[in-house]
């Protein structure tokens, strides 16, 4: 006897086109509005004056001069080899993914922390999501969206969504129970625990999150290339479809470029986080110790 599961999937696939064709036509739509306003100000902006922008960002948030060095001879080594538009393209389309991807997976991650029953359904889910080859999530993508840049951001949402959920309810379960306890004992309320002590102590973790979910939205570029993405995974994708080594070589080249670059500054970003976090507590501590001495001299 042989199930039919790929059959109640095409099945599950053709009513949903059927009756939410609205829904994916407006999603459509507002996704590459998005994509197209922050691909306008990146392509907009002069090669120089961005490569600026990012090499300052690079220095305030890892504070390392070789980092920030080799940000600004990257990126332009990027526009010598003429790709800066196909470059900012596929930031674009990274940043608006991660960005989906953020806001489906945090807020996922939290719940389940808080909540064991739905952990326990979502623990197995995100297995399959990770588990599942990745030119699968281009099937129902393309079916919803045809082809072209919309479909590649969809599954890239899909395929970058759980690191962020299980990083996320990862860094709020693993804290000191003591800790909330002690929170609990002054009478704050949940809500209030969640926003300025368990979001807080999560943050690293909550940054290893976006730093994994970054790293697999750019693995989905070249992926994303074949339904006509675009961007640096077009320019693979036609090296490969071409034979053109040189090309293709100078597509992954600058993916790679992308790719070290948004790994360091989301990794400055987490460290400089624990700085921040850990400059508040001790700017607390003094207030907390100087309170007494004023009291008794009052």
């Amino acid at each position: 006897m042989r199930l039919d599961i790929g059959g109640w999937f095409e099945s599950v696939i053709d009513w949903m086109l059927v009756n939410f064709a609205w829904f994916f036509d407006g999603a459509a739509w507002l996704v590459n509005q998005i994509v197209g306003g922050v691909e306008y100000v990146l392509i907009g902006l002069h090669p120089f004056l961005l490569i600026a922008v990012l090499a300052a960002a690079a220095a305030a948030l890892t504070r390392s001069l070789g980092l920030t060095l080799f940000s600004a001879v990257a990126f332009l080594l990027i526009v010598s080899m003429g790709l800066w538009v196909e470059s900012m393209s596929t930031l674009a389309v990274v940043l608006v993914s991660v960005l989906f991807s953020l806001a489906i997976g945090i807020p996922l991650g939290i719940w389940a922390a808080l909540n064991s029953s739905v952990s326990a359904v979502v623990r197995p889910i995100l297995d399959l999501m990770q588990a599942m080859p990745v030119f699968v999530y281009l099937i129902p993508a393309v079916f919803f969206f045809g082809v072209g840049r919309v479909p590649g951001i969809a599954a890239t949402i899909v395929f970058s969504i759980p690191p962020a959920v299980r990083l996320t309810e990862l860094g709020i379960r693993k804290l000191d129970a003591e800790l909330l306890e002690a929170a609990m004992a002054f009478g704050a309320k949940k809500s209030l625990i969640l926003k300025d002590v368990q979001l807080p102590l999560a943050f690293s973790s909550i940054m290893a999150g976006v730093n994994q979910v970054i790293m697999l939205a750019l693995s989905m570029v070249v992926v994303a290339g074949l339904v006509g993405a675009g961007g640096l995974g077009g320019v693979v994708v036609q090296g490969v479809a071409q034979l053109d080594t040189a090309r293709g070589f100078e597509g992954g080249l600058a993916v790679v470029i992308l790719a070290v670059y948004l790994d360091r500054v989301t990794s400055g970003a987490r460290s400089l986080g624990d700085v921040l976090r850990n400059r508040r507590i001790r700017k607390e501590q003094r207030a907390a110790a100087g309170t007494p001495a004023v009291a008794a001299v009052s």
